[in-house]
């Protein structure tokens, strides 16, 4: 059976919650960006200690850059999808 990807992203992706997450997640890498911290292509992501999804701020202090595999490791261990 093929993905509707359509019915993917509505449930998934464009939700109101979803894109208020989603301009977070992209303000904190611009931010690291502008401060050289993290650069396009490095590897890095900007790992929220306690989740948006938890009710993680958006402060500097909830910010953490880690490496890819990193950032995806600790998601599943704290029970993210």
């Amino acid at each position: 059976m093929p993905r509707d990807c359509k019915k993917e992203y509505s449930r998934d992706h464009a939700s109101p919650k979803a894109k208020k997450h989603r301009a977070a997640r992209n303000k904190a890498r611009r931010t690291l960006m502008t401060e050289g911290r993290v650069s396009k292509g490095d590897g890095k992501e900007v790992h929220h200690k306690t989740a948006l999804s938890k009710g993680g701020g958006t402060n500097r202090a909830n910010w953490q850059v880690v490496s890819r595999k990193r950032n995806r490791k600790k998601g599943k261990k704290n029970g993210a999808a």
